[in-house]
C-alpha cells in the first residue's frame, strides 16, 4: 500500500510506506510532523481505518487528476469552436479508455489521505455526498458503515 497525505500547513503531498515503527512523517516543504500508525492491516494492503486521524470512513474513484480532467474539457471546449463539437467526441474516447486503463484508489473522508494498492479496494464504496458532508461540516464518525436510504 502507498500513502499519500496532504501537510495541513502548505498543503503539500506527504508520501509514506507504511512502516509499523514509523510513528511520525513529515512535510518536506515545511518539516511540519504528522502523527501517523501504521498497523499489520496496511502492512499487507488492508485498509480498515486511516492511520492519519483514525477514522474508517472511505471512498473509491479511478485514480486520475481531477485538475488535468477539467483542464482536458476547457481545452475540447476551446478546440469545438474550431472543430464543431468534433474535438468534444474526441475527449470522450479519450475519457472511455482512460477509466478502463486506471486503477482505483481509496480516500479518507475526513483528512482526504489517499490510499493505492489497497488490497480490499473493492469492498470500499464510491463517493456519496451526504457522508462526505456530515463528516467534514459535522463531524460526524460513521465508523466505516456507509450511508444507505
Amino acid at each position: 500500500m502507498n500513502v499519500q497525505m496532504t501537510c495541513p500547513n502548505c498543503e503539500s503531498s506527504i508520501e509514506v510506506v507504511p512502516n509499523t515503527e514509523a510513528t511520525k512523517a513529515q512535510c518536506d516543504i515545511c518539516k511540519h510532523v504528522l502523527n501517523v500508525n501504521f498497523d499489520d492491516n496496511h502492512m499487507n494492503g488492508v485498509l480498515k481505518d486511516c492511520p492519519c486521524c483514525k477514522r474508517k470512513d472511505f471512498y473509491s474513484q479511478k485514480d486520475f487528476n481531477r485538475k488535468i480532467g477539467v483542464m482536458l474539457f476547457i481545452i475540447a471546449a476551446i478546440a469545438s469552436i474550431w472543430t464543431y463539437g468534433i474535438s468534444f467526441i474526441v475527449l470522450y474516447v479519450f475519457d472511455f479508455l482512460l477509466f478502463r486503463k486506471l486503477g482505483l484508489i481509496a480516500i479518507c473522508y475526513k483528512c482526504q489521505t489517499i490510499f493505492r494498492k489497497v488490497t480490499n479496494i473493492k469492498d470500499i464504496p464510491g463517493y456519496n455526498h451526504e457522508m462526505n458532508d456530515r463528516i467534514v461540516y459535522a463531524d460526524h464518525d460513521f465508523k466505516g458503515v456507509p450511508l444507505e436510504h
